[in-house]
């Protein structure tokens, strides 16, 4: 099977947004907000619709900082999965976890910080990418409100 998401990488005033999900002991982890393309949306739309619904964050495209590949296996055989990972600007501080997909605590981390508490390789990456992209727009004087 194959599966295509979209997330980002978000960032208020310097952090990451990052999400602890929790699921009866199977899964727990720090992770990026991401999430399944559905029919007739562009990867933007998702990467945008995603963030906001796992985290109430009303965010804005960057950047685009290229995708991430991995395999996992469910009852009846392995997903190839796909994550097209945008860079994105938070319009507020406010953030709140959608306890529907567990996630059970949601908030923004400096770039170490953030670096620590991610469990996946992939996502750190993207992470860094994301963070080298937005210095560099700072520089630029292209970040939004100079955050």
């Amino acid at each position: 099977m194959k599966a295509l998401s979209s997330g980002g990488v978000v960032i208020y005033r310097g952090k990451a947004l990052l999400l602890y999900k929790y699921k009866r002991r199977r899964y727990d982890a720090w992770v990026l907000p991401k999430g399944t393309v559905e029919e007739n949306e562009s990867l933007e739309q998702t990467a945008l619709r995603e963030v906001e619904e796992e985290t109430g964050v009303k965010a804005g495209i960057m950047a685009y900082l290229g995708f991430t590949e991995y395999d996992f296996r469910v009852p009846g055989g392995r997903v190839d999965k796909k994550v097209h990972w945008y860079l994105m600007h938070a319009k507020s501080f406010f953030c709140k976890p959608q306890a529907e997909e567990y996630f059970i605590e949601a908030g923004y981390f400096s770039r170490n910080a953030a670096k620590f508490l991610l469990k996946f390789d992939d996502e750190l990456r993207i992470l860094e990418r994301g963070f080298q992209e937005f210095h560099r727009q700072k520089r630029l004087k292209r970040w939004p409100g100079g955050q």
